[in-house]
């Protein structure tokens, strides 16, 4: 400051024997022109008096910090301290994701000795080539990272190189302890571990997320950093994240990994989807989809996982199942009873085109139960046509179609369902049987779980709580609940639901638990094809085969969803996806050690309809004869849903009896 102002006074009195001196030698300066340089300078004198006071201003009253962190950036040096990710647990407490410290690699290209010799001792120890250690040893700047989070044991053999230029410093890698266990559900982390990028990783990033720490240390003004020997030195604690608790059991996901990939092999199928939950609650117990390995060598496994969460962020139209929809909303508007008898032919014309049962029967007079029980595609329409398009479109939206579920999962979808004044002359024909339409299998088992919850929807859940490090547990909000259908509609659907199940002729026979009651549904779809229609372009139909089901079905404790994609051992969920889900069921009951049903058999009787053309009051729902033939599930070929901004492929035409 001294120096500074011994200048300021110099050149002012430089400034005055310029501004006083004649401009030629023995001539005397004129009064005027004398007076003119003083004002010059007394100007100039005081602009630099105004200047220093604004400094001198600024500096002791307004930024008074200002000099002294200039000073500090000089003295001392920060380095980060990270902080460790939180760990993702299962509703027991088992990890199933959770960040390791361990160490990293970098080198400071200006105190590097010998490249060629540091690059040849590195190589072997990180894996790397010689000459591409080499490039980035003598590369520019002070900071080059040559690898990431190597095991303790290289770690060590690097430090006790003693390379001059190479340090380490330490970092958390993410490590999922099952390995590919949960892994669409989990999701992944960026490269450092620090971020996440899909999945539940993302979608809680903001609390898995640690708040890194510093420490801050004075330096000696030498080439080569270092502390200085009893220096300050100051240090604020990284703070680790918080860690995320799923209501996924670890041992029923293994469990379902493993049956749903065995049967999607002896399916002979291209992948399939599996969740299991807790209908009372909307918790996720497990949720699972994989796909086949085409190139899979001897030995190797035959399925792997998905990176994406199929069950959530993937479409398909789900067929037969959506008759249980159609039904409830019926049932609820008293429009038909469970009772109600109807005339079924095995084929009917709606709009331009024509449906068809798989089962060629003659006109039948079959009550709601049957036509469930034996999944008739034109009972649906008929029951359908009596709730109409409005209430229709309605009920499916009340069950969550066309929304999305409210979990929240990154990359979810709300499905495909096209406004009513879009639907075409045979939508009324296509959509109650699950055509026309596209969902998730989460929504459908959500949908189902409205059924199994005496006709409330709760809404799907995945996180049971936080808890931090000193092992504080914030539970999750409850999930959000809303009536769909009365309790006693739910009830009779239930009862429904179990006859497809129950009785000889029923599509689900295959998904019974011994010991305990199970209401569901089949069904198969075909696959709309990428051209338009259902025929794909090598002439083939390919298929959806789902089965949904809830048990124990007079009090449902567990709810599972199957879906197997393209099956061709045999394409009808009755005999891939059913049998599917009774393996499933059983794992899940001893799991949570759900006792047996009270009842050995199921319900049967049913509430008298109030509406025309029921039975008895109170009657027992009459078994219909067995079909003359095996009876697999219903495949209809009605309308394509279509993508948002394309345009509605034309109708297929239908196969009389069913599939090729």
């Amino acid at each position: 400051m001294a120096a500074a102002v011994g200048m300021a006074a110099r050149g002012v009195v430089a400034l005055f024997r310029a501004v006083t001196r004649p401009r030629g030698a023995g001539r005397p300066v004129a009064p005027k022109v004398m007076r003119r340089r003083l004002v010059v300078l007394v100007v100039v004198l005081c602009t630099l008096l105004a200047a220093t006071v604004v400094k001198l201003a600024d500096i002791q009253l307004v930024s008074p910090a200002r000099p002294l962190t200039a000073g500090n950036r000089q003295r001392f040096v920060s380095q980060v301290i990270p902080a460790g990710r939180g760990a993702v647990l299962d509703r027991n407490g088992a990890a199933l994701a959770l960040s390791t410290p361990l160490e990293s690699v970098f080198a400071d290209p200006t105190l590097v000795v010998s490249p060629r010799t540091t690059a040849a001792k590195l190589a072997p120890l990180l894996r790397m080539g010689a000459g591409e250690l080499q490039r980035l040893l003598v590369g520019r700047g002070r900071y080059q990272l040559l690898a990431h989070t190597v095991p303790d044991s290289v770690a060590e053999r690097i430090r006790k190189l003693r390379l001059p230029g190479i340090g380490m410093f330490e970092e958390f890698k993410r490590s999922e302890p099952g390995g590919d266990l949960a892994r669409a559900v989990l999701g992944r982390v960026s490269a450092d571990g620090t971020v996440g990028a899909s999945g539940v990783e993302k979608q809680y990033d903001a609390v898995l997320q640690g708040r890194a720490g510093r420490i801050t240390y004075e330096r000696a003004a030498t080439r080569r950093p270092g502390t200085i020997a009893g220096g300050e030195q100051r240090i604020e604690p990284a703070r680790p994240g918080t860690n995320v608790e799923l209501s996924l059991d670890r041992s029923l996901q293994y469990e379902t990994e493993r049956i749903l990939g065995d049967r999607v092999v002896a399916a002979g199928a291209k992948g399939g989807t599996a969740i299991v939950s807790d209908p009372r609650t909307g918790e996720i117990l497990s949720m699972a989809s994989v796909r086949v390995r085409p190139n899979a060598k001897p030995g190797e496994p035959l399925v792997e996982n998905t990176s994406s969460n199929e069950a959530i962020t993937s479409v398909y139209e789900p067929g037969s199942v959506n008759k249980m929809i159609t039904i409830a909303g019926a049932l609820e508007e008293k429009a038909v009873g469970a009772d109600t008898v109807m005339p079924i032919p095995d084929r009917l014309m709606v709009g331009d085109h024509m449906f068809t049962d798989d089962v060629a029967h003659p006109v039948a007079p079959w009550t709601v139960a049957d036509i469930l029980a034996r999944s008739s595609n034109i009972g649906a329409i008929t029951v359908a046509k009596r709730l109409g398009r409005d209430r229709l479109d309605r009920y499916l939206r009340r069950f969550g179609f066309g929304s999305a579920t409210g979990l929240g999962f990154p990359g979810e979808t709300k499905g495909l369902m096209l406004p009513l004044d879009e639907w075409s002359g045979t939508s009324i024909g296509a959509i109650p049987i699950g055509q026309g339409i596209a969902v998730t299998p989460l929504q459908m088992l959500d949908a189902f779980n409205a059924i199994a919850n005496d006709g409330v929807a709760v809404a799907p859940k995945l996180v049971r709580a936080t808890v931090d490090q000193e092992g504080r547990r914030q539970p999750a909000p409850a999930s959000r609940r809303r009536r769909v259908v009365s309790a006693g509609t739910a009830r009779i659907m239930r009862q429904l639901l179990t006859g497809v199940v129950a009785r000889p002729e029923g599509t689900g026979v295959k998904a019974a638990v011994p010991g305990y009651t199970v209401a569901g549904k089949t069904g198969t779809a075909r696959k709309p094809s990428p051209t338009g229609g259902y025929r794909w372009p090598d002439g083939r139909y390919r298929y959806m085969a789902t089965f949904v089901g809830m048990v124990p079905a007079e009090r449902p404790q567990l709810s599972v969803i199957v879906v197997i994609d393209e099956p061709s051992s045999s394409i009808f969920a009755s005999a891939v996806s059913a049998p599917t889900f009774s393996e499933l069921a059983r794992v899940a009951l001893r799991r949570f050690q759900v006792p047996p049903s009270s009842l050995t058999a199921p319900v049967a009787t049913v509430p008298a309809s109030t509406v025309p053309g029921s039975t008895v009051p109170g009657s027992t729902v009459p078994a219909s004869p067995p079909p003359t033939e095996p009876t697999g599930d219903t495949v209809p070929a009605g309308p394509v849903v279509s993508a948002p901004g394309s345009n509605p492929p034309t109708s297929s035409p239908a196969a009389p009896g069913g599939p090729p």
